[in-house]
Parts: structure tokens; C-alpha cells; sequence
């Protein structure tokens, strides 16, 4: 068996044995004291935070600091899952893509031809560039349940505040009881206030994990009201009508492109059994025609 077979199959199965423990193990040591730190909050005689940092494992030091950088915003925007944490997501990665690399090893040293070749180039770097574009979609999904989210939030607040709530208790409030992607952040964001952090920071903060262009432009609302004393409650009003406004918008722009979105899959799948169907009996009459 050639050489090139046997480092194949190696990496088969050292990279399937490690991607299938990555997938099959629950949380390592780290995780967990992170996670007990987390519940159990600060402690009223430390006055101070605990920081865990995990050294830079393999896959970190392979995919390099930039890549790195840009796979942790994608996590950000896909609001960071709490069963893939960085260090796994490239791991995975790493793995699956020996695999790959191996499987179009053995294709190609079994069929030596120029398309093999192209096709297990392309098997690989789609491979490669995979987890990417699953965070991507991820994002993409969370920013739109965001602003769908959004002006049923701030209805609610703006209803909380009118009831006589400070603009703090009608976060928590809605936090607390509310369900989706937003909840948890207005949650982490009351948080960080709570541990000592500025609210305009904490605000930026919530804005660019979201990266939602309504929530920014009622945050900034919300800031600039607070430093110049404006009543949250007109803020809050506004905003959730300008909200309520841009969803039925955005609705009513997706319809619009329907009939365009239909358009290929019916010249694509419809039109030909059209013309199979109408065609097929003038074809017959034509060459019966034409053999008499």
C-alpha cells in the first residue's frame, strides 16, 4: 500500500477520534469554575472579580491571532453558544479539515484526474471556511430575530414607564420576563452595570454584540436623552413607533421580492415539463407527418 494511503488513513483516524471526543465532551475544568464563578457572583469581602485565562492552545497558535480575532466576532454576533467557546470552534476547524485533506487524498491517488483534483480543492477550502459561514448564517438569524424583537421591547418599557417604573426597573422587568435573543442580553447588560460599569458604556456595549442598526439608533436615543434630561418616556414612545413602523416595512419590502425570488425556480423546474408537455404531442405529430 502506498505511503500516502497510510498517512491518509492516520489522519482519518486521529482526526475523527478527536473531532468526535470534541463533540462528545461536556465542559472541562476551566469551563466549569468559569461557570461556578459566574452563579455565584461576587463576593461582598473580595471586592473584586475572578478572572480565569486559559492558555493558548494548539489550535489558537495554528490558526494565528488574526484569524482568531475574526472567528471570536462571528461568535459574538451568534451570541456566543455556550457549548462551542472559541478554542472548540477552531479545533473543530483544525480537525475537520485533515480530515478532509485526507479523504480528498485518497479520492485523488485513486483517480489522478484534473477534475478529482478541482473537486477535492474545493471539498477542502469549503471545508476550511465552513465554520464561518455557520456563524455568519447564525448572526445573520439572531440580527433579524433582534428586530423583530425590538419594538414589542420597547412597547413594554414604554408602558412600564408610563405606569410610574424608573427606566431601570422597566428593563429589568422586561428582561426578566421577557423570551428570545434580547432577554438575555438586557440581562447581561443590566449585569454589567451592576458590577460597576458605566451605563453609556454598557449600552455601546449591548449595541456592538448585536450589531442591529435600530437597537444602536435607540440607544444613542437613549444616551443623548439622559445627558440632556429629556423624559425617557417620549423617547421610549417615539422609538417604539418608529420600530413598529420599520418592521411593517421590512415585511412589506420581503414580500415585494417574492415574485422575484419565484421567477428561476419556476423557469428552472416548471417551464421545462411545460414545454415537455405541450411540445411532446405537436413533436409526434411532426415526425409522423414527415414519415408518411
Amino acid at each position: 500500500m502506498p505511503q500516502v494511503v497510510y498517512v491518509s488513513l492516520a489522519l482519518l483516524v486521529v482526526g475523527f477520534a478527536y473531532l468526535l471526543n470534541l463533540l462528545l465532551a461536556g465542559e472541562g475544568r476551566v469551563q466549569r469554575d468559569v461557570r461556578a464563578n459566574l452563579q455565584r457572583g461576587l463576593s461582598a469581602t473580595t471586592g473584586g472579580s475572578t478572572r480565569v485565562v486559559a492558555a493558548p492552545t494548539l489550535g489558537l497558535k495554528l490558526v494565528g491571532t488574526r484569524a482568531a480575532g475574526t472567528l471570536d466576532k462571528l461568535l459574538m454576533k451568534a451570541g456566543r453558544p455556550a457549548a462551542w467557546p472559541l478554542e472548540r470552534v477552531i479545533s473543530v476547524k483544525m480537525i475537520s479539515t485533515l480530515i478532509t485533506v485526507a479523504l480528498a487524498l485518497l479520492v485523488v491517488r485513486s483517480n489522478p484526474s484534473l477534475a478529482a483534483i478541482a473537486l477535492g480543492l474545493f471539498v477542502v477550502i469549503f471545508v476550511f471556511f465552513l465554520p464561518e459561514l455557520l456563524l455568519w448564517n447564525t448572526g445573520i438569524k439572531r440580527r433579524e430575530a433582534v428586530q423583530l424583537e425590538l419594538p414589542d421591547v420597547l412597547d413594554q418599557m414604554s408602558i412600564a414607564v408610563e405606569a410610574g417604573l424608573g427606566f431601570d426597573a422597566a428593563l429589568v422587568r422586561v428582561a426578566r420576563n421577557g423570551r428570545g435573543v434580547l432577554a438575555p442580553e438586557l440581562i447581561r447588560t443590566l449585569q454589567d452595570i451592576q458590577l460597576g460599569q458605566q451605563r453609556r458604556l454598557a449600552y455601546l456595549a449591548l449595541s456592538d454584540r448585536l450589531a442591529v442598526p435600530e437597537l444602536r439608533r435607540f440607544i444613542r436615543s437613549i444616551i443623548q436623552a439622559e445627558e440632556h434630561g429629556i423624559a425617557l418616556s417620549e423617547v421610549l414612545h417615539s422609538q417604539a413607533k418608529e420600530q413598529r413602523i420599520a418592521r411593517r416595512q421590512r415585511a412589506e419590502h420581503k414580500a415585494m421580492e417574492i415574485p422575484v425570488k419565484v421567477v428561476f425556480p419556476l423557469i428552472l423546474f416548471l417551464m421545462p415539463a411545460l414545454m415537455i408537455v405541450i411540445m411532446t404531442p405537436a413533436a409526434l405529430s411532426i415526425i409522423e407527418a414527415f414519415s408518411e
